[in-house]
């Protein structure tokens, strides 16, 4: 793991050029970094910030724009770090608060902006302020930070009402004294209240802790969370609404949750540099998620809808429709992302039993969501076609869910969340396949002995390998001013089941077409083949079985100069 920044290149002043323009972040592609899983510098089996700096090259090949981090902060990990302890400390699995620091100022000198993961909606329950709240008892002024209340039943043995983990059973835990406490996901991660002043003024502490080191921006985790309704009421259904959930909830989405975001941009704007932040806001509407995006709160949100569209052409067309719209009315961007830490990979997700036809549907919706207006969220990974590890045994898993047997968790999960953080494959033909710095080194979960073909080192020889595939579809989404840019796609006419759409910008145009049948398909050619799906030669090369054509194979994407 010695590499670090010798994998720059003679464009990097264009990069620096790219990355200091104003509204960087309306159709900036975004590689999500799950730092347990990406690159283990000290041999420990678990990934690192060292880790992260020393594998940033990679990135800066890759072509995206921003990098944003998953929790590393101080935590037991009962969740994966998304139970922090102490949101001003780096946990000593990730290294320390010089190494976050290196970090952002290693990712700024290659071009790369830098976003961190905040846990607004709850903490650890050995947070300071829940340590001394237990210990405290009923009464004391610290409980009012989070949501103590009684118990229901002649003798308060039943919890305060009826709402359910996301992560399976109640919502609920009592403690030793009697009272119970909320916690929406697992018992280690008490929900806070945010009608206490405090909670708000220690966050806009946070955000400026971070501000000040000098992050580009936050991702806000649950950002539907946070605020409940008055009262906390009963659900009053048996089957409750989890994050993927379309019915209005007392817990979720509730309107004071926006007074949050007008306060922390605020906070944001105060800073040079476009700092932004991003909203996981699971909710009943792309609709409703763009009341989080108007102009005096947050950047973007994640488009959930997208994200559990399945691989059809109607309901692709639908949503794609639907989410410019509900974006362009309060005159934010529309995100895109096919996979994260919390979802299975789409290579899996759209392969209905056969691996194969997982991989070239997910390349080929990669394609698909890089040519619309917006930004895009790559999970890392997904670069290398990386599918799901289904086979992980149950002794080795560490998913809270599973262990409650939650399964709301995300598409198809069932409470596997695992299966989509095994670590990245970079080089050799044995496991760790040099996640870590010597071979036979342990790594946090076992990696499939398959994946020697799949590793950055294999993929770099091949030149129709999907990383070839995603670094040219990067740099031409660079270079034509149609690709990212704009509110809008025109849609031209085509036979069932294909898509295909123009873009224009700057006099220059692009023609989008998607084969999401199972056969072969005749179109007329709309001009000089740029890039095609099932394959990543560059600009102007032969493309195999596309370049003769009027036909489409199956699950095929085509970028065309028109």
């Amino acid at each position: 793991m010695t590499q670090h920044l010798t994998d720059v290149t003679a464009d990097e002043t264009e990069h620096h050029d790219a990355a200091a323009r104003t509204g960087w972040w309306r159709d900036a592609v975004i590689y999500q970094v799950y730092p347990r899983s990406f690159a283990d510098a000290n041999g420990d089996g678990m990934g690192d910030l060292r880790g992260v700096i020393a594998r940033l090259p990679h990135l800066r090949r890759l072509g995206v724009d921003a990098v944003w981090l998953s929790p590393f902060y101080a935590s037991p990990q009962a969740d994966a770090g998304y139970d922090v302890a102490d949101y001003r400390a780096v946990d000593p699995v990730f290294g320390t608060l010089a190494d976050a620091d290196d970090l952002v100022r290693t990712a700024h000198g290659l071009g790369l902006r830098v976003i961190v993961d905040i846990v607004p909606n709850h903490c650890s329950d050995r947070h300071a302020w829940f340590r001394r709240a237990l210990a405290e008892g009923p009464g004391s002024p610290l409980r009012e930070r989070f949501h103590f209340r009684p118990g229901k039943g002649p003798r308060g043995e039943l919890p305060p009402n009826d709402w359910e983990s996301v992560f399976g059973g109640p919502a609920w835990t009592r403690t030793a004294d009697g009272e119970w406490y909320l916690h929406l996901f697992a018992p280690e991660q008490p929900d806070f209240n945010w009608d206490h002043p405090a909670v708000h003024e220690e966050f806009r502490s946070v955000l400026r802790f971070w501000l000040d080191l000098g992050v580009d921006g936050f991702r806000v985790d649950v950002a539907h969370g946070l605020v409940k309704a008055p009262g906390l009421p009963d659900v009053g259904v048996g089957e409750q609404v989890k994050l993927l959930g379309v019915r209005p909830t007392p817990y979720f989405d509730q309107d004071g949750v926006h007074e949050v975001y007008r306060d922390w941009r605020a906070v944001l704007d105060a800073y040079d540099g476009e700092r932004i932040a991003v909203a996981e806001a699971w909710t009943p509407t792309v609709e409703r998620s763009a009341l989080y995006l108007r102009p005096d709160e947050l950047h973007q949100a994640f488009n959930f809808t997208y994200l559990t569209t399945g691989w059809d052409a109607v309901a692709l067309r639908a949503v794609i429709d639907r989410s410019l719209a509900a974006m362009n009315a309060v005159g934010a961007p529309a995100t895109w992302v096919l996979s994260n830490h919390d979802v299975v990979r789409h290579a899996t997700r759209f392969a209905d039993g056969d691996p194969a036809r997982g991989l070239r549907r997910a390349r080929a919706a990669t394609l698909l969501m890089l040519a619309l207006p917006g930004s895009a969220y790559l999970y890392q990974g997904e670069e290398l076609g990386l599918p799901e590890v289904t086979d992980l045994p149950d002794e080795v898993r560490q998913d809270p869910a599973f262990f409650r047997g939650s399964g709301q968790d995300g598409p198809g999960q069932e409470g596997r969340r695992d299966g989509c953080r095994v670590p990245l494959p970079w080089s050799g033909t044995k496991p760790p396949f040099g996640f870590g710095p010597r071979e036979g080194g342990p790594s946090w979960l076992p990696q499939p002995p398959a994946w020697k073909d799949l590793t950055v080192e294999a993929q770099e020889r091949d030149p129709d390998s999907t990383l070839q595939l995603y670094r040219a579809a990067l740099a031409l989404r660079r270079e034509h001013p149609a690709l990212g840019a704009g509110e809008s796609v025109e849609w031209l006419d085509t036979p069932p089941g294909v898509l295909a759409f123009r873009r224009r910008a700057a006099d220059r145009c692009l023609v989008v077409t998607v084969n999401l049948t199972d056969r072969p398909v005749a179109l007329p050619v709309p001009g000089e083949l740029l890039l095609c799906s099932t394959h990543a030669h560059p600009p102007g090369a032969p493309l195999g079985g596309c370049e003769s054509a009027a036909v489409l194979p199956p699950d095929v994407t085509v970028w065309w100069a028109a």
